[in-house]
């Protein structure tokens, strides 16, 4: 099951990016409700490897399961 970034709370760090051996996460358009950038991750490309909860320095920015009602998708 692919992992999820809570977009209302990451801060746009995108130690993720990176990180991921797929390339699933992407830049969101615009800011959040914090003013911050954010990204996304691409449900039907994620491999579920749980690089990007590792790296993220933002505590509860990526939850590991698929939640489209926490992650807005451009």
């Amino acid at each position: 099951m692919p992992h999820t970034i809570v977009t209302n709370t990451c801060e746009g760090v995108a130690d993720c990016v990176d990180a991921c051996p797929v390339a699933c996460i992407h830049e969101g358009p615009g800011k959040n409700v914090k003013g911050t950038d954010w990204y996304w991750i691409d449900f039907a490309t994620c491999i579920d490897c749980g690089i990007c909860l590792q790296v993220c320095p933002v505590e509860g920015a990526i939850v590991p399961e698929e939640r489209p009602d926490l992650q807005e998708t451009p």
